[in-house]
């Protein structure tokens, strides 16, 4: 074995939790002891939530798990309690006593937030990751990469809807918050390290102040399989029907999925089925389930409606949203918009090369495509690096990022003639070695 080979690091499974998986805490007792013993805690509170997506229409909590040194593991059934219970709020209060620390919490923000957790200081290991450079940022690659510690993700997409949730998925839960403080530890040191920890902290204030997202314009747009679709009539048909899987599914709290799933829908719109028979020869080169034929009768009477709703009412190909036209269409029809853009993604991609973070992370490709479709005026012919700042600001960048990339991206506004991409050199072969 070579010195090299050596000195690698297996990481050790983490099986459960030190002291154990704790009883879940579903009554008011429970919930007050909870309480006393987090409180009794110092630093920072480890914090995760568990939905039941892809079973439930509903993205609520079904299981809220916390952890803080000196205070214990804790499991919260939230169910038994319903958003803005009195304990939820005592618990938010003494939430926001430290730092709330949260893995991709953006993720886990709104359900929490139902019940009534509200954060005021967050950490976000998930993210942390991300800017600190690190390759693979999920939970499990990193405690493996920072701690030496893998973790099993086997009940990742189980229904937490569950009762009674069985031992094991109650194990699994527990391991998520198990190291996360000592992660949240050695992720500061490398942001510290880098001098990247005020973009961290500017970046986990903005997830903390950013406001709900508004309702989508025309949701059902955004049914999977859509670029089959070439006709308003298609539309339509796929308009209703996804209004009517959607109103079952809010009605029952059932994925919509379940109900019809996307393929489904965008067959039904290319065929237009009008008998239960029809509707079955459609579905089954798509591999049929029979659950989507629970609610043919809807189904049929949606397509029915479609079809007999006159033209004028159909909609139109290209959704009214404040969307800007696909890059690809830029190159040839908006050639003066085309080309700073292809410079300016260049400067992101070699800035955030040279900071070791992903370019995303750096400054959000949306930003980039505005600033370059409506450039500040007084940027067009000169180099104006206060306008294109204030303009990105005004976007939602934060200041680390309108500091780092205002300058290069004023520059790009300037360019007439894109940046042409070169096309990858094609690797020799090299003959394998004996």
């Amino acid at each position: 074995m070579s010195e090299t080979e050596s000195e690698v690091s297996v990481a050790v499974p983490l099986l459960a939790p030190a002291d154990g998986v704790p009883e879940i805490v579903d009554t008011e007792e429970k919930f007050e002891a909870t309480l006393v013993a987090l409180a009794k805690g110092s630093g920072p509170f480890a914090v995760d939530a568990e939905r039941a997506s892809g079973y439930k229409y509903s993205a609520r909590a079904y299981l809220i798990q916390i952890k803080r040194t000196g205070g214990g593991l804790h499991l919260i059934d939230p169910i038994p309690f319903g958003p803005g219970h009195q304990l939820f709020t005592r618990l938010n209060d003494l939430l926001n006593t430290d730092e709330v620390i949260l893995h991709a919490s953006t993720q886990d923000l709104p359900c929490l937030r139902e019940v009534g957790i509200n954060p005021k200081r967050l950490f976000d290991t998930e993210l942390g990751g991300r800017i600190a450079g690190l390759p693979r940022v999920g939970l499990g690659p990193l405690l493996e990469s920072l701690m030496d510690v893998s973790l099993a993700k086997e009940h990742s997409a189980v229904d937490w809807s569950t009762r009674p949730l069985p031992h094991d998925w109650l194990n699994y839960a527990a391991l998520d918050v198990e190291l996360l403080i000592p992660l949240r530890d050695k992720v500061y040191e490398l942001l510290s390290s880098a001098k990247k920890w005020i973009w961290a902290q500017e970046e986990f204030a903005s997830i903390l102040m950013l406001p709900p997202a508004p309702p989508r314009v025309d949701p059902w747009r955004r049914t999977s399989g859509m670029h089959k679709i070439k006709k308003r009539d298609q539309l339509m048909v796929i308009k209703n029907l996804w209004q009517a899987r959607d109103e079952i599914a809010q009605a029952n709290d059932v994925a919509s999925g379940k109900l019809l799933n996307d393929s489904a829908i965008i067959e039904f719109a290319i065929h237009k089925p009008t008998t239960k028979k029809e509707a079955e020869k459609v579905l089954r080169p798509i591999g049929m389930r029979a659950r989507w034929l629970d609610n043919i009768s809807t189904w049929l009477a949606a397509i029915e409606k479609a079809v007999n709703t006159p033209e004028d009412q159909w909609p139109p190909m290209k959704s009214g949203a404040d969307t800007l036209p696909p890059i690809k269409l830029w190159r040839e029809r908006f050639p003066e918009k085309y080309a700073p853009l292809t410079h300016a993604r260049f400067a992101v991609e070699t800035l955030a090369h040279d900071l070791s973070i992903p370019a995303e992370n750096l400054i959000s490709p949306e930003i980039i495509r505005r600033i370059c479709w409506a450039a500040p005026e007084d940027s067009m012919h000169t180099l104006n690096i206060e306008a294109v700042a204030s303009a990105m600001a005004d976007l939602g960048a934060r200041d680390w990022q309108v500091g780092i990339v205002a300058a290069s991206v004023a520059s790009a506004l300037l360019e007439r003639e894109p940046r042409e991409t070169p096309e990858p050199e094609a690797k020799e072969t090299q003959p394998e070695s004996s």
